[in-house]
């Protein structure tokens, strides 16, 4: 496969654009994680999400430490060309690494941010002590 169709996004000033992890089957939001064109490419070409890491300045490929990883059935460009959409199966459910299925466990509720969804695995059982 040519590169030539990542020419088209609107990469920011970083080189990256922020994409969304959406579950295929349910419809719920996952996580927001940046991508650069080598996270991209890679994504497109293996089928499993692989994303950039601010933090570390180094690709992620998600589920590499968890297991948890993202296999990803269709990818999707939004109309300004500057998101990408991955609708993706979850592997073991949790995608979030406070052992969540979500990254957006947290709503608003009286001016305080109070967690509505249950820790599915312990961290320390996933990732080990730190």
């Amino acid at each position: 496969m040519s590169d030539e169709w990542l020419d088209e996004l609107c990469w920011n000033e970083q080189g990256l654009v922020p994409a969304i992890a959406q579950d295929a089957a349910s419809g719920r939001v996952l996580t927001l994680a940046w991508m650069n064109r080598a996270a991209l490419a890679e994504t497109a070409q293996s089928g499993h999400a692989v994303y950039w890491s601010r933090s570390r300045a180094k690709l992620w490929r998600k589920g590499e430490e968890s297991g948890h990883v993202q296999k990803v059935l269709e990818l999707r460009l939004d109309c300004d060309a500057d998101a990408v959409l991955l609708k993706v199966e979850q592997v073991g459910g949790i995608a979030c690494h406070t052992g969540r299925e979500s990254c957006y466990f947290r709503k608003l509720d009286n001016g305080r941010w109070v967690a509505t969804d249950p820790v599915k695995k312990d961290p320390s059982l996933i990732y080990g002590k730190k």
